[in-house]
């Protein structure tokens, strides 16, 4: 994986693009006295080329253009040759252009440039740092150690043109791509500055200008920050951007480098307005060169007016004129300008014009807006126009600051809003303008449209509090006032969202309820703006007309639900009845309710385990249970959406078992999951609520038709298949399910599959999902999961595309995520391992058995050779018995594996012929979504190298293979990146024998025994490889146990003696052979119950 990262050099106004990409380093390092080093990390151009040309492919939807990168940048993919290169003078940094041609310039150039990067300086080594890995560093001495140190870097030299499309087309978010390359923190940087760039064009914030140098004269554009709020988002661009970018050199020769040199920092101001320059000239330039000025002729000949705007439409924006016409040009253009950028200037020294809007204290008398002089480096700094005119100084001492030419600065900057503004262009005809008179319509216009436009343009502006345009809580509105409570019920009646609720709802404006008459009263006034108990609001036209329609239809109003209380408390619904809610009040267990689901469920308390439960929750799981009682009583659906082994499982046990204690199951609740975990949940549920009645509906001797509902009846858990959910579908809508439960709930990401419009058509009274992962790549499988728990809730799949989905997938729009999040957060309870208040409850090694059923296949082939096996066992003495068992125990673990191995086929074929295969793959899907890494230990290095094949294929992610034959180099060069490369593959597998000793692999947090040594200090010895001193993170042992078979018995064996398990059976298999043939027949006799039969469903 190869992190993508960009340079501004602003002296050559150019890009630089370049990659970093962790690979193994020299022993000793590099010595830090042989002068300026290559990085070792940078990219080659070819490699650079294939990575581009996989980004491109993703965001292309992004361009407007189809194209993210010149040619240049993306052939050498397929060819492998290189493009061309930079002179050495100028390559390495471009500064040989001149600022204004190197804007413009023609194609890229792939060179070097100097920059300052992470890394470590020892006495004897200069060692770097990869720059996913400097935030991650914990110790101490580490961090200490790091430095900025001067490298080379190898990358491309590009313009604006050439650069722009790919900074426009990427994600303003934190999503990451699936490829081989990756966004760096900086070139998403840029990326925002770019799109800031376009809004100041958009916005019209742009001047034209002349740069004179002793060789040339250059017409361009530059950007106009004359506003507040341009200058504090410059501020917050200038603080945020990230310490590489301010860091590229000047050109070093080698040799002139001392060891730990101090790098320089750069101001970032001067870079963002380099850049923002840069990017409006080349935008702008664009538009001109299609339209040619017109009138040239008649244009004053003293100054150089016709080249100058003639310059200011061509590439390279260059023109000639004699020396003192142009320095009299730029005179004028200066005198032009000048009060226009007065806060692009320093703002400490700045002062700008403040206008107060003052309501009329009586209702026939005008509205008045004052002029002020504010201070742009102190808002509080104010003085008023009435006291500078009666002190007409030259230097105005207030308040501990100084404002000289007072006069000539207040009228400057009321000429300036004069021309956005007629009515203050009015009041200059008075001799001491103070203040302009409006009419109660003017004051409404200055409101809605005058004001935006004059703070756009650097003016301060003051609305009464009530007519703010930043008020952001309404209450100053005319609406609707709505207080709500749940109607009586009994104790086991549940509402749901769709449910009704009693209600009460009047008019209300400023925190005052309004009768009709009183409605009529105000609007009798015919002023927008009306006082309510010494409050200015507003009376928006809309919401009048809104009001008349809501008090002449008030019997027949719009019904409240459970739903449009929670929309209105998340303050997604804003309007009911096109009449926005101003004040909501819900009362009784309403107010519970919402208080509970708005607050991340804070309130709950821990529920204690039900009686029958033979376990121990932990703190955070019996909150969880705790959660989904509630959410049970109001029918509302859950998704338990914790992290990848924190225990969603004995969570929902226990809950049922809550249930069955409060005489809630008189029908049982309907379990869904995926084949390969049935025999998961039996034997879970089982271990922890051995009291609770469960049956298996699968296989093709399960329960048809009538008999289905005659089977059910008694039992407390009923658990299906997916695949079974829609080809049974009539029979499991034929019972009254109290609760319907979607574990693996991804399994419904795709609404449209069949098993998803099974699942939303089964009826229950609730709901939950189980994953650890509700959103995988898109949004709409989000969609799916809540669409199935609460129907109806996010709104039909296009709208819910339409007003989510795409705005923030493609656009990244904060807001919209912001209202999405509010929606489903009551929904969704999500712990992460990383958790600090998780981290405590979490012992630091978790050990779970993962119980597989066999495919019809692998159970063929299990009983065609126990069988054979066992005929000839009978015959055979002594060593030779033994021998044939030990082959026959490596037959039966290989069939176990999957039918590929033991047929010794070069593929694994089709999908679902190994229940383990099938497990296994659903886990590392999961451990890939949640960002870990795993290790998968195996006794066979064949199996391993299917195993690598097929994981890389259906996984999309490198997987890593280390076995006997590896030799000691390839053996170091997988540790070392496995342990340190950022982007190193996540999944390890390891034969056990050549892994199971001596390596450090402390990176991952998973270990997977995919089959058995059944020898518990073998075992422990491999899972140490991860669970080992500098290991930082609770590490998941899961061992694979192949129900119905030789493994599961062998396995029940250990666990029930496990203290003595490691004397028991220290010799590795050996102490199977001692069977006698009866017994033998026992162990590896087949449960044809645990068989997956996929004819069957």
């Amino acid at each position: 994986m190869a992190i993508l990262h960009v340079s501004w050099v602003p002296q050559a106004q150019q890009f630089f693009l370049w990659a970093e990409a962790w690979q193994p380093l020299p022993p000793d390092g590099l010595a830090p006295w042989d002068g300026l080093h290559l990085h070792p990390y940078s990219l080659a151009q070819t490699d650079l080329a294939q990575v581009l040309t996989a980004m491109q492919k993703q965001l292309v939807g992004r361009s407007a253009t189809g194209e993210l990168f010149p040619e240049a940048l993306t052939k050498a993919a397929g060819t492998g040759k290189s493009a061309k290169k930079a002179p050495e003078s100028s390559g390495r940094r471009g500064a040989s252009r001149g600022p204004k041609a190197a804007t413009r310039a023609i194609g890229p150039i792939w060179g070097e440039l100097a920059l300052p990067l992470p890394a470590q300086i020892t006495p004897s080594a200069l060692v770097p740092v990869h720059s996913a890995r400097v935030d991650a560093q914990t110790d101490d001495s580490a961090q200490a150690n790091t430095v900025l140190h001067p490298w080379q870097v190898q990358g491309w030299h590009l313009g604006i043109a050439d650069f722009l499309p790919m900074l426009l087309a990427l994600p303003l978010g934190q999503q990451t791509l699936t490829g081989p390359g990756e966004i760096g923190a900086d070139l998403r940087y840029w990326g925002h500055i770019a799109r800031w760039g376009l809004n100041l064009l958009a916005r019209g914030k742009f001047l034209p200008g002349l740069e004179l140098t002793s060789q040339t004269l250059a017409a361009g554009w530059h950007p106009l920050l004359d506003s507040a709020p341009d200058q504090e988002r410059l501020r917050n661009f200038a603080r945020a951007m990230p310490l590489i970018s301010r860091t590229h050199l000047p050109p070093i020769a080698k040799g002139e480098l001392p060891l730990g040199c101090g790098v320089p920092l750069l101001d970032p101001q001067p870079q963002l307005l380099t850049f923002l320059a840069a990017l409006v000239d080349h935008q702008v330039r664009q538009v001109a060169q299609a339209q040619s000025p017109s009138g040239l002729a008649n244009l004053s000949k003293e100054l150089p007016l016709q080249p100058w705007l003639q310059a200011l439409s061509q590439p390279e924006g260059t023109l000639e004129a004699p020396a003192a016409a142009a320095a009299r040009l730029q005179e004028a253009l200066t005198t032009w300008t000048t009060p226009l950028q007065t806060l692009a200037e320093d703002p400490a020294t700045q002062f700008r014009l403040r206008l107060v809007l003052q309501p009329p204290p009586q209702l026939e008398q005008p509205w008045q807006l004052l002029y002020q002089i504010q201070s742009a480096a102190n808002p509080d700094w104010q003085i008023g126009a009435d006291l500078i005119w009666q002190h007409p100084v030259d230097e105005l001492h207030h308040q501990g600051a100084t404002l000289k030419s007072p006069q000539e600065t207040l009228l400057g900057a009321l000429g300036r809003a004069a021309r956005l503004y007629e009515p203050i262009r009015e009041s200059l005809r008075q001799q001491h303008p103070a203040h302009c008179n409006l009419d109660p319509i003017q004051a409404y216009q200055f409101i809605k449209a005058s004001a935006w436009q004059l703070q756009d343009n650097g003016v301060e502006v003051q609305l009464p509090p009530g007519l703010a345009q930043t008020a952001e809580d309404g209450a100053g509105r005319l609406g609707l006032k709505v207080q709500a409570e749940v109607p009586p019920q009994n104790q086991r009646q549940r509402l749901g969202l769709k449910s009704l609720l009693n209600f009460r709802w009047e008019l209300s404006i400023a925190g005052e309820t309004l009768s009709a008459a009183e409605f009529e009263q105000l609007i009798n006034q015919g002023s927008p703006l009306v006082e309510i108990n010494g409050r200015w609001v507003e009376l928006k036209p809309q919401d009048v007309k809104a009001a008349r329609q809501f008090l002449a239809g008030q019997k027949t109003a719009t019904p409240l639900s459970v739903e449009d209380a929670l929309r209105i408390s998340t303050g997604d619904t804003q309007l009911i009845d096109r009449l926005p809610v101003v004040s909501f009040e819900a009362t009784g267990a309403l107010q519970t309710l919402i208080e509970t689901l708005t607050t991340g469920n804070q309130t709950l308390e821990e529920m204690e385990a039900p009686s029958g439960f033979k376990g121990k929750l932990r703190p955070y799981q019996a909150r969880g249970v705790s959660w989904l009682a509630f959410l049970e009583q109001w029918g509302l659906g859950a998704c338990l959406a914790d992290d990848m082994g924190l225990g969603k499982t004995i969570q929902l046990i226990a809950f049922l078992l809550y249930l069955q204690d409060n005489g809630w199951l008189e029908t049982p609740v309907l379990l869904v999951c995926p084949t390969s975990v049935l025999g998961n949940w039996e034997k879970e549920v089982k271990r922890f609520a051995p009291k609770l009645k469960t049956l298996v509906h699968h296989g093709d001797r399960r329960p048809k038709g009538a008999s289905f509902a005659k089977a059910v009846q008694g039992k407390h858990l009923v658990i299906t298949s997916y695949a079974l959910i829609y080809r049974d579908l009539k029979p499991l809508q034929s019972v009254s399910w109290p609760c319907l439960v979607l574990d693996e709930a991804q399994n419904i990401k795709n609404s449209d599959a069949k098993q998803s419009k099974a699942a939303r058509q089964i009826e229950a009274q609730f709901r939950v999902a189980l994953t650890g992962t509700p959103v995988e790549n898109r949004l709409g499988e989000l969609w799916s999961i809540m669409d199935f728990l609460n129907p109806g809730y996010l709104g039909p799949k296009n709208f819910f595309q339409r007003r989510f989905a795409t705005p923030i997938e493609r656009y990244g729009d904060v807001a919209s995520l912001k209202a999405l999040k509010g929606l489903v957060q009551p929904f969704i309870l999500r712990r992460l391992k990383t958790d600090r208040s998780i981290i405590q409850d979490l012992p630091e090694k978790q050990e779970m058995s993962v119980y597989c059923g066999l495919s019809a296949e692998q159970a063929n082939l299990y009983q065609q050779t126990v069988d054979a096996a066992l005929e000839t066992l009978d015959d055979a003495t002594g060593v030779q018995r033994k021998g044939q068992i030990l082959a026959l125990l490596t037959r039966l673990k290989q069939i176990c594996n999957h039918p590929a191995q033991f047929l010794q086929e070069s593929s694994l074929g089709l999908k679902g012929r190994s229940g383990k295969l099938q497990r296994l793959d659903e886990m590392l899907e999961e451990v890939i979504a949640e960002g870990d890494r795993a290790l998968i230990f195996t006794q066979f290095a064949e199996w391993g190298k299917l195993l690598q094949r097929h994981l890389q294929s259906y996984l999309g992610q490198e997987a890593l293979f280390l076995y006997g034959s590896t030799t000691k180099n390839q053996r170091e060069a997988m540790v070392e990146r496995f342990q340190n490369d950022p982007a190193a593959p996540r999944l390890f597998i390891l034969s056990l024998k050549a892994g199971g000793v001596g390596l450090n692999l402390t990176r991952a947090n998973h270990v997977f025994h995919y089959d058995r040594w059944w020898n518990p200090a073998i075992e422990n010895q491999a899972t140490d490889r991860a669970f080992r001193i500098g290991q930082t993170r609770n590490v998941q042992v899961h061992k694979f146990v192949t129900t119905g078979t030789l493994e599961e018995r062998i396995h029940e064996m250990i666990e029930s003696k496990k203290a003595l398990s490691e004397q028991v059976v220290s010799a590795g298999e050996g102490w199977l052979t001692e069977f006698d043939t009866d017994q033998l027949r026992n162990l590896l006799l087949l449960d044809r119950n645990a068989i997956i039969d996929d004819d069957g469903e």
